[in-house]
């Protein structure tokens, strides 16, 4: 009678060829017959756990991470791709998705790059409309959002890896004591100026790494975790900004930035941990911050990174804006349409936060094609603490479909029955013609001359 196991030919041969090895040689280091290899390889014969415990033994590999990095997460994910609406004319069943998944991981894989570069395109397009056919400059930072809202602002590999690093840290007693022990780093904490400037700032020379003391703790640790994904991280990182394919040098250094800020955020914010402190907290998002030592914005940033597929959290949107309306961040891991324009319509609260930076916001929001949204806002404060250091102010806010709003603590008092305030993503491709706060009148209106009528709105409109 044959020993039970799982079929994971695929990987087998990936891991063989990863490591160099002809059949003959691996088989002589399991101590099994070539022939059982190419068996296996060919999913053929299942692999056995004393098969497995052969394995770790001998290339020193995580086996339970082995038998599990095609498996459900991929199914996850190629199941959310066929829901994409451009395949919804096929019928894919879970079980054809799950033999896909596991006996031809690396083709999966093809698949989830080639429908992630498709939605990239579709941002791409969606956001020359606005230019009214006119072919924009090269823009680095539209092309940074494009690569993360074409991701949903996550990114596995980075995610694990932070959170193994994140344990590592704990057992060391923290950051600084890390930086000692594995990188022989010390931490100072300095004067604004004796740094010249700098917020941070490794000195190989000196064995240092230099921060600014004038900053919240909760930056500095963001400080110190930045700089340790850039040291730890190096090659995932650089892996991970070559996928963009960036049109210029700017772009692939903003996104190298941005890349390196995620995983700070998620080693400070452990994904699993953080994942359960959410839904226990209810995203309340104060009460995030506290726990993890971060700060608002640092926590709500962290909560549109949470889609690990089978762990997945609410997808949200996320945008900050300075008191002249400026967006500095827009990140999306739903599919609020204000992804890569727009922000700056008056009507929405983000916009209200300065004058009570002391208040969390919350706001029900429909949009002209009648889907509603909540949100979620306030303002933060940036930069240095202590007498004349530079500041500045800025609002953020988080917004998620209405189905999940009953899942947030801010939706208790502000129920889905109360009426939604409209808004628009920009008044050029905003039609709605009663709005008193326009600025702009909508691409391909007619305006009503008011030689003899005055709107109560800033313009009037013809029908057509």
């Amino acid at each position: 009678m044959e020993k039970q196991g799982v079929y994971l030919g695929p990987r087998i041969r990936r891991l063989r060829r990863d490591l160099g090895l002809t059949q003959a040689e691996m088989a002589a280091d399991l101590e099994i017959s070539a022939s059982y290899i190419a068996l296996m390889e060919r999913n053929q014969r299942p692999v056995t756990a004393e098969t497995l415990l052969r394995l770790a033994k001998a290339y020193k590999i995580d086996f339970s991470d082995f038998t599990s990095s095609s498996g459900p997460d991929l199914v996850a994910r190629l199941q959310s791709a066929i829901r994409d609406p451009i395949l919804s004319d096929i019928d894919f069943g879970p079980l054809e998705i799950a033999d896909v998944a596991h006996s031809f991981p690396g083709f999966a894989e093809a698949m989830l790059r080639l429908h992630t570069a498709y939605r990239e395109e579709q941002f791409a397009l969606a956001d020359k409309r606005l230019h009214q056919g006119d072919t924009p400059a090269a823009d680095p930072i539209s092309e940074v959002r494009s690569f993360l809202s074409a991701r949903r602002n996550f990114f596995p590999v980075l995610d694990a890896a932070s959170e193994r690093l994140a344990a590592r840290i704990s057992e060391a007693g923290g950051l600084p004591s890390y930086f000692q022990s594995e990188h022989k780093v010390r931490v100072r904490y300095l004067p604004a100026e004796v740094m010249m400037g700098s917020l941070r700032r490794l000195d190989w020379h000196r064995k240092e790494l230099l921060v600014d003391e004038g900053r919240e703790q909760s930056s500095l640790n963001f400080l110190m975790a930045q700089q340790l994904a850039y040291l730890e991280f190096e090659k995932e990182i650089q892996a991970t900004v070559g996928e963009g394919q960036f049109n210029s040098t700017n772009a692939a250094k903003l996104a190298t930035r941005a890349i390196a800020a995620y995983c700070a955020g998620a080693i400070i914010m452990p994904y699993g941990l953080f994942a359960r402190a959410v839904e226990s907290r209810r995203y309340d998002i104060e009460l995030l911050a506290r726990q993890f030592n971060v700060s608002f914005e640092q926590a709500a940033h962290r909560l549109t990174t949470l889609q690990k597929p089978g762990q997945e959290r609410i997808p949200f949107f996320f945008i900050k804006v300075d008191p002249a309306g400026n967006v500095s961040k827009r990140l999306n891991s739903g599919s609020f349409p204000f992804a890569l324009h727009g922000g700056g319509c008056p009507l929405w609260t983000v916009h209200q936060c300065f004058a009570s930076p002391r208040q969390v916001f919350t706001q029900w929001l429909e949009l002209p094609d009648g889907k509603r949204y909540f949100s979620v806002a306030k303002a933060v404060h940036a930069g240095g603490i202590g007498h004349r250091r530079s500041s500045a102010e800025r609002a953020v806010a988080i917004v998620c479909e209405a189905q999940y709003a009953d899942r947030l603590v801010y939706n208790v008092d502000h129920p889905q029955t109360q009426a939604p305030t409209p808004i628009g993503i920009a008044c050029q491709i905003c039609h709605r013609t009663e709005c008193v706060a326009r600025s702009e009148p909508p691409l391909g209106r007619q305006i009503l001359p008011d030689s003899y009528r005055r709107m109560e709105a800033p313009f009037g409109f013809s029908d057509t």
